[in-house]
């Protein structure tokens, strides 16, 4: 791997959390998508939060994040968020995410990050 490949990958790994999202093809996710995470020592990702997403041509591609996505970062032992989010093109106008159903799951799966960042929910104590 080239010096780009392996800062890409110590970017990854170094990160405090991830928000991984793919396309999904043919019910799972796509080609590119797998040859980066092969790239990935599996003890990596131990114990960080990941929010899991994908988009996709319909509802009929929406398990593919619960029966690909989080079964994956199962393995690496990473902590996928309860709340994954799948959109596809109905849920965008104008390439903007609309879809009152779709934004309310992703910021639900946002607020989930909360729970492994306490520290920047409470207010900063005067003097840090």
């Amino acid at each position: 791997m080239d010096a780009a490949g392996q800062a890409l990958i110590a970017r990854i790994v170094a990160a405090d959390a991830l928000v991984v999202a793919t396309p999904i093809y043919k019910a799972s996710y796509s080609g590119l998508f797998k040859h980066l995470i092969d790239l990935l020592d599996p003890l990596s990702l131990i114990g960080k939060p990941i929010l899991i997403a994908a988009t996709g041509g319909g509802e009929k591609h929406a398990l593919a994040v619960e029966h690909q996505l989080r079964p994956l970062f199962a393995f690496f032992e990473a902590y996928s968020l309860p709340t994954a989010v799948h959109v596809s093109d109905k849920d965008f106008t104008d390439a903007v995410l609309t879809a009152p159903a779709a934004l309310t799951r992703l910021q639900r799966a946002v607020a989930q990050f909360d729970l492994h960042f306490p520290q920047a929910l409470r207010p900063a104590q005067a003097g840090e």
